[in-house]
């Protein structure tokens, strides 16, 4: 029996435009604050002391992140770009195998059906997912421009890209706490830079994306023989993830403590939108091929006994002995 399109009333079109204008609006303000965190002085950055010759923040710099072996132009393509991949193959590939599996006409195929709106369900699942991805990657961004300009913590190498005048400073023992900026006489965007350390950003959105699509494969992928190698795929984007924050360590460009808050951030994050938001990605490809069973205006009517309560039994036979009475 063919499903027949779900049609929408004007209240139902109301509630679907305000909760998509809602969710809009939410995502604007996101990326507007990651972006006021990221390019602009909005925030300014805490300044934080230092004591002289402070073995800690004495690291060699080697040089700026672009020279890093693992630059931020690649992991931020690889981070906005494989999952993005992974999970749009993978929708399409689910998508067309359970539609070919199915002798569905053409009616059946279309999730949702208005006046205006066709939402096919291939594109409703992926851009849930993706949608909910993109926030998350925001989310952590603020996150951490958060943490960074709130605590300030120098970077491994901040004396070496300070360039403090010791002597100046009056630095005849290393017990000597030098809190103010204009201490440093080295390049200023390169101090500014190395003010911003905890949490690291590198290692929170490695492992967020890390989990975000190790969680999609192994909640989604159902095929068989799969069974060992969902887990080593997982496991290999958290080893990726893992040696991203290594790599941080050792470049001098984060403290330990940086990339673990890092790590902290971005599997806290990912969790909750895994678990909380899309469920473990649960879903539908695909209508029920049998109608909903709320309405059923052709169905028979079952035959119940009517049970008579004590009082209409009482009554009963009081009328009875009247009638017995007259007669």
């Amino acid at each position: 029996m063919p499903a027949v399109a779900e049609r929408w009333e004007p209240r139902d079109k109301r509630k679907f435009f305000t909760y998509l204008l809602v969710e809009l609006v939410i995502m604007a303000g996101t990326v507007m604050l990651a972006y006021y965190f990221e390019y602009t002085d909005t925030f300014n950055v805490h300044v934080q002391g230092f004591f002289c010759y402070d073995n800690a923040y004495a690291k060699p710099y080697l040089g700026p992140e672009e020279s890093s072996a693992i630059p931020p132009a690649l992991l931020y393509a690889l981070v906005a770009g494989v999952p993005t991949l992974v999970i749009m193959i993978s929708e399409t590939v689910l998508f067309l195998i359970q539609y070919s599996s199915k002798e569905l006409d053409s009616q059946e195929k279309t999730m949702l059906t208005g006046d205006c709106c066709y939402l096919n369900p291939l594109v409703r699942r992926t851009f849930r997912f993706l949608g909910v991805y993109t926030f998350g990657l925001f989310t952590v961004d603020i996150f951490v421009n958060a943490g960074q300009v709130v605590t300030g913590n120098l970077s491994p190498h901040f004396l070496t890209v300070c360039k403090p005048n010791f002597t100046a400073l009056g630095c005849q023992h290393a017990l000597r706490y030098i809190s103010h900026q204009e201490a440093c006489t080295g390049n200023q965007e390169d101090i500014l830079r190395a003010r911003k350390t905890f949490p690291s950003k590198e290692a929170a959105l490695s492992i967020y994306a890390a989990l975000y699509l190790a969680s999609y494969i192994t909640c989604t992928v159902k095929a068989k023989g799969t069974r060992l190698a969902k887990p080593v795929l997982s496991l290999g984007l958290m080893c990726l993830a893992f040696l991203t924050g290594l790599n941080r360590v050792a470049e001098y460009r984060n403290h330990w403590s940086d990339v673990i808050a890092g790590f902290v951030i971005g599997v806290a994050i990912a969790t909750f939108l895994v678990v909380c938001v899309v469920h473990n990605f649960k879903g539908k490809l695909l209508l029920s091929e049998d109608p909903p069973q709320d309405n059923m205006p052709n169905a028979p009517m079952m035959n119940m006994s009517r049970v008579e309560s004590p009082l209409e039994k009482y009554i009963a036979s009081q009328n009875h002995i009247t009638f017995a009475e007259v007669t």
